[in-house]
C-alpha cells in the first residue's frame, strides 16, 4: 500500500514538473527562453528543409540515417569479431516501467481533459467553451484545407510556441476584445433561442389546427 501510494505520488510530482517545465517552454519564462528559441528554430529550419527548398522528406532522412547507422554497425561488429578487436561500445536500451507509467498517466491526463471539455460542450453547459471550441476547429479546417498535413503540424508547433507568450504580453487588451465578442455572442444566442421558440409554437399551433379539422 505504502509503495502504491509512493509510485501515485511519484507521478503527479513527475507530471507537474513536465507540465510546469512545458508551460515555461510555452510562455518563454523562467530562463527558457533559449529553449523555446531553439525549439522555433529547429521547427522553420525543419521544415525549409524537408518541405520548403528539396524534395527530402522526415521519413525518408530517418530511414536513410538509421540504415547508415545500422549498416557501419553491423560491419564494425563483425570487422571486431574477426579480428578479436573489442564490439562497438553499445549500452543496452531498455524502457523502464516507471517512464511508460509516466508516459501513460501523461496521455491519460490529456485524453480525460478533452472528454471532458467534449463532454460539457455536448450537454450544452458552457457556451463560451462551445465558441471557443468551434473556431478552434474551424480555423484548423480552413488552414487544413490549403495545406497538407505535415506543413499543419509545423504551424501549430509554430502557434503553440509564439500565441500563448503573445497573448500573455497582451492578456488585457484582448480580453477586452473577446469579453466583447461574448457579450455579442450572448446577444445572438438569446435572439436565435427567442426565433426558435416563435418558430416551434407557430409549428406546433398550425399541428393542432390540422389535427383538429375533420
Amino acid at each position: 500500500m505504502d509503495q502504491s501510494a509512493a509510485g501515485v505520488v511519484s507521478t503527479t510530482t513527475t507530471t507537474s514538473l513536465v507540465g510546469e517545465f512545458v508551460r515555461d517552454v510555452v510562455l518563454w519564462r523562467r530562463g527558457r527562453a533559449d529553449v523555446s528559441a531553439c525549439l522555433l528554430a529547429a521547427t522553420v529550419s525543419s521544415w525549409l528543409l524537408f518541405y520548403g527548398c528539396s524534395n527530402t522528406t522526415l521519413l525518408s532522412l530517418a530511414a536513410n540515417v538509421l540504415l547508415l547507422l545500422l549498416t557501419i554497425l553491423f560491419l564494425w561488429a563483425k570487422a571486431a569479431r574477426l579480428l578479436n578487436r573489442p564490439a562497438p561500445p553499445i549500452p543496452q536500451m531498455r524502457v523502464s516501467q516507471q517512464v511508460v507509467d509516466e508516459v501513460a498517466a501523461l496521455l491519460q491526463s490529456a485524453l480525460n481533459t478533452a472528454l471532458s471539455v467534449f463532454h460539457d460542450i455536448a450537454l450544452g453547459r458552457d457556451s463560451l467553451l462551445f465558441y471557443q471550441a468551434f473556431l478552434c476547429l474551424w480555423i484548423i479546417s480552413m488552414v487544413g484545407s490549403f495545406t497538407d498535413f505535415p506543413t499543419l503540424c509545423y504551424t501549430s508547433a509554430v502557434a503553440v510556441l509564439i500565441i500563448p507568450a503573445l497573448y500573455q504580453k497582451y492578456q488585457e487588451c484582448v480580453d477586452r476584445y473577446m469579453r466583447f465578442a461574448y457579450m455579442n455572442l450572448q446577444m445572438y444566442e438569446m435572439v436565435y433561442e427567442r426565433f426558435s421558440m416563435k418558430c416551434f409554437v407557430r409549428a406546433r399551433d398550425c399541428v393542432m389546427e390540422l389535427l383538429k379539422d375533420p
